[in-house]
């Protein structure tokens, strides 16, 4: 089968995507020069994989293989009576980028945030990340908020 006729689907995470979802989330985590202690890691697999919790994942995979991850949450909103949907992670594997797994991956957090009937779906990103704002930026303008946040 020829690379380019190989097509990347989004879909739920599942219990069997563990390992790979870990690889994954650390990639991600590094490139951030973030820690994340291993008690949250544990703690958001087990909320993704609670089907009562508000927070999901969905994976890119191509030819068998997960090449990337969103997760989100939905949450309440004081501007509507329907809830908000923010991507919180999204993570492409560099071997894998340029193939349009990243936007699938948007599209695919988009179409449960539609389901849910969400009325804002948003994300945010360093400005520093020059490669997914390219990206971003062809899905919908930035928004004029600035992001102020104090850890506790």
């Amino acid at each position: 089968m020829n690379e380019n006729t190989i097509e990347t689907i989004i879909r739920p995470v599942g219990a069997d995507d563990e390992t790979r979802w870990r690889a994954l989330f650390a990639a991600y985590n590094a490139f951030y020069r973030a820690s994340v202690p291993e008690t949250a890691v544990a703690t958001t697999w087990k909320r993704i994989l609670d089907p009562q919790s508000d927070v999901k994942a969905v994976v890119a995979e191509r030819d068998g293989e997960i090449t990337g991850f969103a997760n989100y949450l939905f949450h309440a909103s004081t501007w509507s009576d329907r809830p908000n949907c923010y991507l919180e992670d999204l993570f492409v594997d560099p071997a894998a980028r340029g193939g349009g797994a990243g936007r699938k991956l948007i599209e695919g957090v988009e179409a449960a945030a539609r389901a849910r009937n969400a009325f804002r779906f948003y994300w945010h990103t360093q400005e520093y990340n020059a490669p997914a704002r390219s990206l971003y930026d062809t899905i919908t303008p930035r928004s004029s908020f600035i992001v102020y946040r104090k850890a506790l």
